[in-house]
């Protein structure tokens, strides 16, 4: 359920949702707006999690109310099971199959939210201090604008140390920088 929402989410838009990925078109489209494109497997895979968490529910209260050796609610206990274990595993495997290796990632947008992201200032902390970063900071995220022509205006670094600097790429590997 948490990767169908996560997979739903990410894929909410055009325009006002997140927008990171687009899942493969499965079907014509929503059934009240028309053009919209419904991220059917991973609502499918959230309903049939639903469901395996309600035979969750059953399994438990079942298990205990058993009396010492005797247990008469055994078989909805097994029909439970088994339902789950076959709800879990088709499921598993179409969101696998039809939304997972299928979706493309909406590198636009993520460049456009990546590109304002006031943590990429941490970068600069080691070449022109804290306070200066945070003041670059604080200006692009309130002006809504890329943190690297906030930079290049408020620092004398040229474009292509800041480029290297703020690269996401690079500051993403981990390690010592050098």
């Amino acid at each position: 359920m948490k990767i169908s929402n996560d997979l739903r989410w990410m894929n909410s838009g055009p325009l006002a949702g997140l927008g990171e990925i687009e899942l493969e078109a499965l079907q014509p489209g929503s059934s009240i707006m028309p053009g919209k494109v419904n991220p059917v497997i991973p609502e499918a895979v959230a309903m049939a999690s639903a469901q395996v968490i309600g035979n969750d529910t059953t399994i438990t209260i079942a298990g205990q109310s058993g009396n010492f050796q005797l247990n008469v609610m055994l078989p909805v206990i097994a029909f439970n099971i088994l339902q789950s274990i076959s709800l879990m595993s088709n499921s598993a495997k179409r969101l696998a199959d039809k939304a997972i290796t299928t979706f493309s990632v909406r590198q636009d947008n993520l460049n456009v939210a990546l590109a304002k992201n006031p943590i990429l200032v941490t970068a600069l902390n080691p070449v022109i201090g804290y306070l200066k970063a945070a003041e670059i900071a604080k200006k692009a995220y309130k002006q809504q604008r890329p943190i690297i022509d906030v930079a290049e205006e408020e620092t004398d670094l040229p474009r292509a140390e800041l480029e290297a600097l703020l690269d996401p790429n690079k500051l993403t590997k981990g390690g010592i920088a050098n």
